[in-house]
């Protein structure tokens, strides 16, 4: 090894996001139903889209990761110097996730990389100590604050990291409660504190809540005015959210708070959709729309929490049939709206002003970014 090299653990969790397209919210413990739904693996795909930009810095980092699947099967496609330090079961789970990261940090690694969501942080900040860590987005639910907000913005950040550009950061590790969220309720728990690299812009805040009497009176008015519109006999996709529930509760209908529903004419035609049953909704209707409300603090409209629309779906629906919804403070929290859907030349059709319903028909116009370009 050349003197000087950058030191990096890395780290793929094969089965994060897996749940996600399928409607199941999450994928602890729930691989291989959501493969026996027709989930795909997705992570190693996001991993390979950091790796080909650190790829350029080849002679400048070694890498340290596990067998096959979680970390040595990418880095060899993507030609990068590495050694494998542990040696992965075939079906792997949070054991070998833990176990990897201590022989990191036996090898005196200088940060860990690791692709996965929220389940996958919480294992590895409990093992990583002062050790700075930074995740690759391929989880279903990212609520913690080590996230990149793309696959190219966690190769940027490790870059200017190595370069020593970076200041680290104190943050928190959380998670939710699968079966609850799956159930509908949004519990979140403090795990852990880690240090990351940080750099406003391309790290994703942690996920907000806002809740207030004037959130609430500006969240029937939205709801109000979409109970209009909606009665022009389109099926209306109905992304996450308490904004958008609040849409059903208008309406007198029973949504799946954190799923993904389908409207028309004033009922329910699909409940908590999967990405499958969006497609199959496609092919029989031909006056499609989708709303949907930005995360609070990090501003993703789509590609966190959502993949059920996934590229595909919204290619089909039409990137003009998009209608997004915000309560104004919110909105005025988030520099702008951010997509990451996996597909970059979607993402950069997306990107621009776009209209932000906000109130009985007002509405804003915020820059919308691909996350992939920050």
């Amino acid at each position: 090894m050349a003197a000087g090299k950058g030191r990096i653990g890395f780290l793929v969790n094969p089965i994060a996001g897996m749940g996600g397209p399928v409607g199941l919210k999450g994928t602890d413990g729930l691989a291989e139903e959501a493969i026996a739904m027709g989930a795909r693996p997705r992570a190693m795909e996001r991993a390979r889209a950091c790796l080909d930009l650190l790829s350029k810095e080849r002679d400048a980092i070694l890498f340290f990761t596990a067998s096959g699947s979680m970390g040595e099967s990418c880095l060899e496609e993507c030609g990068l110097d590495y050694k494998v330090v542990y040696s992965a079961l075939p079906v792997t789970s949070s054991r070998d996730t833990i176990r990897t990261c201590q022989a990191f940090l036996d090898e005196g690694v200088d940060l860990i990389l690791f692709c996965g969501g929220d389940g996958t942080a919480r294992d590895v900040a409990g093992i990583a100590g002062s050790t700075p860590i930074l995740a690759i987005p391929a989880g279903v639910k990212m609520h913690s604050g080590v996230f990149a907000a793309s696959p190219q913005a966690a190769a940027d950040l490790v870059i200017r990291f190595l370069n020593g550009e970076l200041n680290l950061r104190d943050t928190e590790i959380v998670d939710v409660d699968e079966e609850l969220y799956r159930a509908g309720i949004l519990q979140t728990k403090l795990y852990a504190l880690a240090k990351t690299p940080y750099l406003p812009v391309l790290v994703a805040e942690r996920k907000r809540i806002y809740s207030s009497d004037q959130e609430d009176e500006f969240k029937d008015q939205i709801a109000l005015f979409a109970s209009e519109f909606m009665r022009d006999g389109s099926a209306y996709i109905i992304g996450a959210g308490t904004t958008t529930s609040r849409i059903a509760d208008i309406l007198g209908l029973e949504k799946t708070l954190l799923g993904v529903d389908v409207v028309k004419d004033g009922r329910l035609m699909i409940t908590d959709a999967s990405e499958q049953d969006l497609l199959e909704l496609l092919d029989r209707e031909t006056r499609v729309m989708i709303i949907i409300s930005p995360i609070g603090a990090q501003g993703f409209i789509l590609g966190r929490g959502n993949q059920q629309l996934s590229a595909e779906v919204i290619r089909r629906v039409g990137i003009d049939k998009l209608i997004i919804i915000s309560t104004p403070h919110k909105l005025a929290e988030i520099p702008y709206l951010l997509v990451d859907t996996g597909d970059e030349d979607l993402d950069e059709s997306l990107a621009g002003k776009r209209q932000v319903v906000t109130g009985y028909r007002i509405a804003q116009m915020k820059d919308t970014l691909a996350a992939s370009r920050l």
